[in-house]
């Protein structure tokens, strides 16, 4: 017989679909369902559906309806290659026999192994002895047997799971670090559910638990309901804890998480997530609830009924048309220290345009519209605080931040424009923007009830700029920049009692001045070095700021200041023609701000910058507080810098310095190092005077060190050097190779939060590969 011969195309076809069709699928990407034939030739020269087939020895019995291709068998069709040393096709019974190192390798690069196997001839049901799967992410999978009992019921015998290597680097066996194995193993696609009978969990080849009866969702289903990987922890706070999430897919565009959290000292508490995804958009929606006593940071209940304690994070987002879009936030919760005590993590992050401080919710409402010329948006928002307050001298408990004094904001409007063509050759822009802000109380004394201020304002401005270049490299950029602003105040406290006044106001108000900068560079072996001087001169007329008051004691007015309180003076703001980021202050008079910065770009990818600044004016500006560095006619002096001077090192620093003892009055400066021995980072923060008027200085310090291959130490501290005190210390050991890390973190938290006490703690962290971490 000719060594290469066409197998009957049926014959063929079936031979190959035989190995194609009992791969059994335990991950998620379906690698083994054929996949869609490509429109334009393959890699190996076939078009769709066309089949080539090549063996050593092709026999063909007419008589007995059967056709056997024996040694060094390989059949391309569509993607699939399947190698054997054997296959026999019965025309009369249509069942397809392989027999001997049979391969399947599909177009994704994932390959499945047998010794034997056999396939019906609808190809609905099929057998396969020695079956072994290598699929991506590097899944293996093994099984004394495997059978196709129908289209959706597939079945393993004495199998096993594991995403580890199996092979050492010299190619002698390994035991893998985990893997599932089971007595049999069931996988229901039309249920989207896997059954395991006598499933065992092994760590490093020892059994470390087992089910008798187990299920989870088919890996292989894009979203199917299961469990999710448990959190546990033991701390003098909740005693032994213990949360174990379900996944529930109840519809093709909604899922639920459900994550009771068992503890030992305190009540139990859940939380969940839902997810629905519409048309135009999204809603997650995350809650937790308990129904319980409140406790100290020790586990004790505190004198008390049992009362509802809950919390809901929640955002949503919907585009209207390729233009606009609306969506919410609402962020509230029952307790102030409610995720302290529960350990609820992401927490204080954006779900929406509008973002508060930390430790605060935030609950809005808005709308936005956008394209490549302008922005408008319409919003509304209230504010939940979650600081602890003032501390009651004799329980020594702290009282949280009193609501009452944040206002309620709605709506808050603003817009931008800017035209097409050119005005006068420069860029123009035009900015719209209103404000609505209703306060209950008063927040200059909260031992009294007092009225809250309430305001509204309305601003239009207009913004121009012109950039021109001398033929020796001098920039020279003009720019004006002219605003209205009209202002409804009421509840103005008088300084009698709770007694109010209201007042209207507007006004206009203009800066006008030039950027002027001349960067020069020059080539030294193998670095660019790089020095600009940049100067700005800037002009305004006299401005009417918004008195609400005067102090009692100086006698200094009392400006309104609703959007400019976390202001800072740094080398983000020093060009600022009006420094206060918000609309309620503007700064006036003469000024000059310079500043040099120097920079060197090594071809190696190193790099070094730095920036030393300062602001002048004629007058000195008592709109400025104490702590700006800009009251005086000399304002304090920025220095930033930040470097790159090696590979995997970084560094930065920048600090405002008095204008004459050059004290430092903040400085803010870290570091970041890593490599194969391990990463670490480094933060320090010191302000004489923050945003609440203290001192503030603390330390943030956290790394990893491996450890050989596969084990290491991790640590984490924040230290409040005012204090002199640590508020949080992590000290971990984790184990970790190509499929699995388990960390065990010892906590001690110091501080006093309110009712919480310091704290220790100890959880364990597990992520497996393939199965990822928890839910939150």
């Amino acid at each position: 017989m000719s060594p290469r011969r066409r197998m009957p195309r049926t014959a063929g076809k079936r031979a190959l679909l035989a190995g194609a069709a009992i791969a059994f699928l335990w991950t998620a990407q379906g690698h083994a369902q054929a996949p869609a034939a490509p429109a334009t030739p393959s890699a190996d020269g076939l078009q769709k559906d066309e089949m080539y087939m090549e063996a050593d020895e092709v026999v063909r019995e007419d008589d007995a309806g059967r056709t056997t291709a024996n040694g060094n068998i390989e059949v391309r069709y569509n993607g699939r290659t399947l190698r054997a040393d054997k296959l026999v096709y019965d025309d009369k019974t249509g069942v397809i026999h392989a027999y001997g190192h049979i391969v399947v390798v599909n177009a994704d690069g994932s390959s499945e192994y047998a010794d034997e196997m056999v396939l019906d001839e609808d190809m609905r049901a099929g057998v396969a002895l020695g079956f072994s799967a290598r699929l991506q992410e590097n899944v293996k999978i093994a099984a004394a047997s495997a059978a196709k009992r129908n289209e959706n019921i597939e079945e393993l015998n004495k199998a096993i799971y594991t995403p580890c290597e199996i092979c050492a680097k010299d190619g002698s066996p390994k035991t893998p670090t985990w893997s599932i194995a089971a007595e049999r193993v069931v996988r229901d696609k039309k249920r989207r559910i896997v059954y395991y009978r006598n499933a065992r969990f092994r760590l490093f080849g020892v059994s470390v638990l087992y089910l008798p009866v187990f299920w989870h969702a088919d890996p292989a289903a894009d979203r199917t309901s299961g469990f999710l990987v448990p959190k546990a922890s033991v701390s003098d706070r909740r005693g032994v804890s213990y949360e174990q999430p379900y996944y529930w897919a109840f519809s093709p565009s909604a899922d639920l998480i459900i994550s009771p959290q068992i503890n030992s000292k305190i009540a139990p508490f859940l939380n969940g997530e839902l997810r629905k995804r519409f048309y135009s958009g999204d809603v997650d929606i995350r809650f937790g609830y308990t129904h319980a006593r409140d406790f100290d940071g020790k586990g004790n209940e505190i004198v008390g009924t049992s009362t509802d304690r809950s919390y809901i994070l929640g955002r949503g987002a919907f585009r209207i048309d390729d233009k606009w879009l609306w969506g919410f936030t609402a962020e509230r919760s029952s307790d102030d220290l409610i995720f302290d005590k529960y350990e609820v993590g992401k927490v204080y992050v954006s779900r929406g345009p509008y973002v508060a401080d930390d430790r605060r919710l935030i609950s809005q409402l808005y709308t936005i519209r956008q394209d490549e010329r302008s922005y408008f948006s319409v919003a509304a928002m209230s504010i939940q605080g979650l600081r602890p307050g003032t501390i009651d001298p004799v329980t020594g408990f702290a009282f949280g931040e009193n609501d009452r004094v944040f206002p309620v904001i709605g709506p808050l409007i603003e817009g931008h424009y800017e035209p097409a063509p050119k005005i006068l050759g420069g860029r123009l822009r035009v900015h719209t923007s209103a404000v609505v802000l209703s306060r209950e109380q008063s927040q200059t004394d909260l031992t009294q009830r007092l009225p809250g201020l309430d305001s509204a304002r309305a601003t239009g401005e207009v913004d121009w700029r012109r950039a021109f270049t001398s033929s020796g490299g001098l920039r020279f950029e003009p720019f004006v920049n002219v605003r209205a602003d009209a202002y409804r105040l009421d509840d103005i406290l008088t300084g009698v009692g709770s007694a109010t006044r209201s007042d209207d106001m507007s006004r206009a108000l203009a800066t006008a001045g030039v950027d002027v900068t001349y960067p020069v560079f020059k080539r030294i072996k193998d670095a660019t070095i790089v020095l600009e001087p940049v100067l700005q001169v800037a002009a305004s007329p006299n401005a009417k700021q918004v008195v609400i008051g005067r102090d009692p004691t100086t006698g200094e007015k009392i400006y309104l200041n609703e959007d400019s309180v976390a202001f800072e003076f740094d080398e983000t703001t020093l060009f600022r023609p009006n420094k206060f980021p918000g609309y309620d202050l503007y700064e006036d008079g003469v000024r000059l701000n310079v500043a040099g910065r120097a920079g060197v770009m090594w071809d190696d990818g190193r790099r070094a910058n730095f920036l030393l600044g300062r602001s002048f004016r004629t007058e000195e500006n008592a709109v400025f507080s104490d702590r700006s560095g800009l009251r005086s006619k000399a304002s304090d002096w920025i220095v930033a810098a930040d470097a790159q001077p090696m590979r995997g090192v970084s560094m930065f620093a920048r600090a405002r310095l008095d204008n004459d003892t050059l004290d430092i009055h903040r400085l803010e400066a870290g570091a970041n190092v890593y490599n194969k021995h391990g990463n670490g980072f480094v933060r320090y923060l010191t302000d004489d005077f923050d945003i609440n008027g203290v001192k503030r200085e603390n330390l943030d310090v956290g790394g990893e060190i491996y450890i050989g291959k596969n084990y290491g130490v991790s640590v984490y501290g924040n230290r409040d050097l005012t204090r002199d005190a640590w508020v949080i210390r992590d000290y971990g050991v984790f184990y970790r190779d190509d499929c699995l890390r388990v960390d065990v973190i010892y906590r001690r938290e110091d501080t006093i939060i309110g009712r919480l006490l310091p704290s220790e703690s100890v959880s364990v962290r597990l992520t497996l590969a393939t199965l990822g971490g928890s839910f939150r």
